[in-house]
């Protein structure tokens, strides 16, 4: 197998303090961009604030830049716009309140009849979320987040012991909360295909995780006489090549779909890009030190 790095013999488990404060102060933004969220004063997509989704072909290609002008131009606000060049579609995504619910298509459609007077379209399709609705999806998204961490505290406790189960588990909704931290702090839109990037990174972080407790649970059946936080940092190290290697290949795709993927999944990628470098980072200095610090010695004194 392929290491890019071998026999190091870093002190992981000695930089937990330093890893609590940091990765403490982006939960508690974490935690304040989900409060935010849910009080709906988030930079929210339509999915979760409401608004309308027009799609519209054209007959000739259209150049986006030109469409967003023309809107802008035309008084209309807080929307998106999304192309797909070879079939000379736009998809507008506007947010509005409910009493201007059925508006905003005609708005739209008639800003770009004008502009673009020599270039036709038909309306594809038009969607119409309420506030309602979008609240629901948000409490919807919410309680699928919640649902997949306790789902990795019962697999992980039942696979390991329970305090390995708390280590993953803190780890992985560490990983959720710093992505969306970031989305928040960059002011980033908060909408369904953010939701599936997080249970996306949900799941690697998870994988990268438990790689680790298997090795440590291998190295304590072999080495039980030794302190548990130097076989923790053996183990890390034994692993470290490997875990490098994979978070690259992860990178260097989702990196990828950053750059050449187009808007579309423009932000999915960008939340894999966080998601793995932050995933890779808990699942050495978050997970370990956290089964470390919450089973103390006399919860290892058993073999898991």
């Amino acid at each position: 197998m392929l290491e890019l790095i071998k026999n190091t013999k870093i002190d992981f488990m000695g930089k937990k303090k330093i890893a609590f404060i940091f990765s403490g102060i982006i939960s508690i933004i974490g935690i304040i961009a989900i409060i935010q969220i849910a009080t709906g004063k988030a930079n929210l997509g339509i999915d979760f604030a409401g608004g309308t989704a027009i799609q519209l072909k054209f007959e000739k290609p259209v150049v986006l830049h030109d469409v967003r002008k023309a809107l802008e131009d035309g008084g209309l606000k807080d929307f998106d716009l999304q192309d797909l060049p070879t079939v000379n579609k736009i998809l507008i995504r506007v947010k509005n309140t409910e009493q201007k619910l059925g508006q905003t298509s005609s708005e739209a459609t008639g800003i770009l009849s004008r502009k673009f007077s020599d270039n036709k379209y038909v309306v594809d399709s038009t969607t119409e979320i309420g506030p309602k609705v979008g609240g629901k999806l948000r409490a919807d998204a919410a309680k699928a987040i919640g649902v997949a961490v306790l789902g990795i505290l019962a697999y992980v406790a039942f696979r390991f012991k329970f305090n390995f189960g708390v280590g993953a588990t803190i780890a992985t909704f560490h990983d959720v909360l710093a992505v969306l931290s970031v989305f928040y702090l960059m002011g980033h839109e908060i909408n369904l295909i953010l939701v599936t990037a997080l249970l996306t990174i949900a799941g690697y972080s998870l994988t990268d995780t438990v790689v680790v407790f298997d090795r440590i649970r291998e190295n304590m059946k072999v080495r039980h006489k030794e302190p548990l936080e130097s076989i923790m940092n053996a183990s890390i190290n034994e692993v470290l090549s490997r875990t490098i290697i994979t978070s690259l290949t992860v990178l260097l795709t989702s990196v990828a779909l950053f750059f050449f993927g187009g808007e579309v999944i423009h932000d999915f990628a960008l939340a894999m890009i966080m998601g793995v470098v932050i995933g890779t980072y808990s699942s050495i200095f978050i997970a370990s030190p956290t089964v470390l610090l919450w089973g103390r010695k006399k919860t290892f004194a058993r073999r898991p």
